[in-house]
C-alpha cells in the first residue's frame, strides 16, 4: 500500500477532502520523524513504537578493492509493532500462502 492508497482510503472513510487528508498523514510523518532526529522515540499504544537503535563501529571489507573498511557507529530508526498489532495479523487469513 502506497502513501497515495493511505490518504485516498483515510478521505474516503472519513469524508475528508484529499488534500486535507494529505497534509494530515505528511505532517504524521514529519513528527514522526522530527521526534526521532531529536533522539524522542514515538509510542502510537495498540500500534507500536518508533524507536532510535545506536549500530556500533565495526569494521568491513571493501571486495572490490579487497581492503578492510571501519563503519563508524550510527543511529538507525526501527519500529516494533504492538501486541495488538501482531495478533491481528497472525490471525488474518490474507497473508497465508497456498
Amino acid at each position: 500500500m502506497t502513501k497515495a492508497e493511505i490518504v485516498n482510503n483515510i478521505s474516503s472513510k472519513l469524508g475528508l477532502e484529499k488534500s486535507d487528508t494529505q497534509r494530515v498523514v505528511e505532517s504524521f510523518m514529519e513528527e514522526v520523524i522530527k521526534s526521532l532526529v531529536e533522539g524522542e522515540n514515538v509510542y502510537l499504544r495498540g500500534f507500536g513504537s518508533f524507536t532510535i537503535k545506536t549500530r556500533a563501529e565495526k569494521t568491513g571489507r571493501n571486495i572490490t578493492k579487497g581492503t578492510s573498511i571501519i563503519i563508524p557507529a550510527h543511529n538507525v530508526p526501527t519500529f516494533k509493532p504492538a501486541k495488538t498489532f501482531i495478533e491481528e495479523v497472525k490471525t488474518s487469513d490474507a497473508n497465508v500462502i497456498k
